[in-house]
């Protein structure tokens, strides 16, 4: 008996589907959910998604966010969601690049500006690790136009201090 999966951002769905297994980046630790789970609502961190279904699996970056269990039922409320596929690896890697060197140049006096720099930068370093892992390390551009994580990764680093 599979569960519906739903993977959520505040711009779209990005997957949705019935699954045998999701494992989830819990904030205290990864989860695995199975149908029948028992109901909980839990904070997620910085992470990886991995969906199962007849054996098959897929892979999603996620920046944080929630999870609601049902029995029948994941829904991931995530800050930012790409699939393995979707992630243009050398975007990502340049704005790791950019967050390690505000870091690096010193570390902004203004506790939320060092909080958003840190995040910028570990949402790259997810986005850069689920790619090459699920892609056996190449590269591969998608010739897409920025996401709105790229974006706000862009903006939260390219602000002068």
């Amino acid at each position: 008996m599979p569960i519906q999966c739903e993977i959520v951002t505040q711009e779209r769905t990005v997957y949705s589907g019935m699954v045998d297994a999701v494992n989830i980046p819990g904030s205290e630790g990864r989860m695995g959910i199975l149908p029948n789970h028992t109901a909980l609502l839990t904070t997620l961190g910085f992470g990886e998604v991995i969906v199962r279904t007849a054996g098959v699996e897929e892979f999603f970056a996620i920046g944080g966010g929630f999870a609601e269990v049902q029995p029948d039922k994941v829904i991931i409320l995530a800050d930012s969601a790409e699939h393995a596929s979707e992630i243009d690896i050398e975007r990502a890697l340049q704005a790791q690049e950019r967050a390690k060197k505000f870091m690096v140049e010193g570390v902004p006096e203004d506790p939320e500006r060092y909080a958003q720099i840190r995040a910028s930068l570990e949402r790259a370093q997810i986005r850069v690790d689920v790619a090459r892992r699920r892609r056996g390390g190449r590269s591969m551009a998608m010739g897409r136009s920025m996401s709105v994580d790229d974006d706000m990764v862009a903006n939260d680093i390219g602000k002068e201090n």
